[in-house]
């Protein structure tokens, strides 16, 4: 079970932890506590902490989506039909399954969501389009905006 952890918890040891942490997932405790100049076992302890609070979500790797062919990002508005909160239920269940969706996020302004699609190109979006957005429950307009190059791309947030 996660306990709740207020931001204000967070110390300066805290906050150099995961900032390391963020930079390099796998550095060794070793190293991580000598970065941070902890023992070995008061770094753990925290790292500890941190996970049983939440702070600390998952662990993960990146991998590099053009070397494994993914050269297009698209980022996708969706307007849909009724904003009735069991018709926004239904189109985020659906829109979890769907291939190529990197986000969603449920927007204020003119659209009611904003995904970002990483796929091969243009005929395989074309393929997502219509095989899989199109058929999202109660879709009433999509509007894609093909990205040109991303010219910054971060997974560190600033804490």
């Amino acid at each position: 079970m996660r306990h709740t952890f207020a931001v204000s918890s967070l110390d300066a040891l805290d906050t150099a932890i995961l900032n390391e942490l963020q930079a390099d997932g796998r550095v060794t405790a070793t190293d991580l506590a000598n970065r941070v100049g902890l023992s070995t076992s008061a770094c753990l302890r925290r790292i500890r902490r941190l996970e049983e609070t939440g702070v600390i979500d998952r662990y993960v790797m990146l991998v590099d989506p053009k070397r494994v062919g993914l050269t297009a990002s698209v980022f996708v508005e969706i307007t849909l039909s009724s904003q009735h909160e069991d018709r926004l239920d239904e189109f985020e269940a659906a829109v979890a399954d769907c291939p190529g969706v990197r986000s969603c996020h449920l927007m204020a302004g003119d659209a009611d969501y904003r995904l970002e699609v990483i796929c091969e190109g243009v005929a395989d979006y074309e393929r997502i389009h219509r095989s899989h957005l199109a058929q999202l429950p109660h879709v009433a307009r999509l509007r894609s905006n093909f990205a040109i190059r991303t010219v910054t791309s971060k997974t560190a947030y600033d804490i």
